[in-house]
This record gives C-alpha cells, structure tokens and sequence, in this order.
C-alpha cells in the first residue's frame, strides 16, 4: 500500500468523516433552538453542547473522527455568540454554505469526485436536516413564550 493510500484511509477518510457529521449533525439542533426561541445564547449553547458531545462520542470510536466532529458542529455555532438574532442567524447560515463548500473540496480533492457532484450530495443532506430543524424550531418554538 502506497504511502499516500495509507494517508488517506488513516488520516483523511477519518477526519472527512468527522466533519461531515459535525457538519450536519449539529444542524438540526442549533437551528431548531435558534429559530425556537430567537435567542443566540441559547442556541450556542446548543451548538457548543452538541458539537462536545459529538466529538467525545465520535473521540472513543477513532480519535480523528472526533476532532472532526467537533470542529464542523462549533463552526456554524460560533455566529451564535453574536446577541442580535438576525445577524448570528444570518452568519451561521453563510458559515453552513462555506463548509459545505469545504466539504464538497475535501470530496472531489481527496476520494475522486466531481466538485459539483459532492457538493450536490452534501447540500442536499443539509437541506433535509435545516428544513427538520427549521420545521421543529418554528412550529413548537415561541419567541414570546406563549
């Protein structure tokens, strides 16, 4: 097995795997929050929290994994830590388009992929997991708390 070969199956493959599902994974539950209860503070913490415990998890099955984990979940988190609404919301949103553009890179750059391919595979995964998570977010969330 060639030197490269070895690199990609032991270091790359992991740590792709990791960011995908850090990447999309968190989503779900940082915009659900975000658009539950308009509060950017709640929803970091929900990033923060998530993007932790997915990494610990992903941590004791391969440590690359795990980092990888955590960094695609705390990327779109981080905007969070901006308190006005519209603006965190609106940045975790370009953050989310920017790492699924990495991720398609990542694809077509490491394991032989056509860029718009990957990237059609990534976003569409994305689409289904925000459009869940903005479904929940909005129809059980109440900014008002009514």
């Amino acid at each position: 097995m060639s030197d490269e070969h070895t690199f990609l199956l032991q270091k790359v493959q992991p740590a792709m795997v990791g960011l995908v599902d850090g990447s999309l994974s968190t989503l779900a539950p940082i915009f659900s929050i975000a658009l539950a209860t308009h509060n950017t503070r709640y929803a970091f913490i929900a990033g923060l929290a998530t993007a932790l415990g997915a990494g610990v998890s992903m941590a004791f099955s391969e440590g690359l994994s795990g980092g990888g984990t955590f960094v695609g979940g705390i990327l779109h988190s981080l905007p969070f830590l901006i308190p006005h609404y519209g603006v965190a919301l609106t940045l975790a949103i370009a953050v989310v388009a920017f790492e699924l553009l990495i991720l398609a890179y990542f694809r077509y750059r490491f394991f032989q992929d056509t860029f718009l391919r990957a990237l059609g595979i990534v976003t569409f995964a994305g689409i289904i997991i925000a459009a869940i998570s903005a479904g929940l977010g909005s129809l059980l969330g109440s900014p008002t708390g009514s």
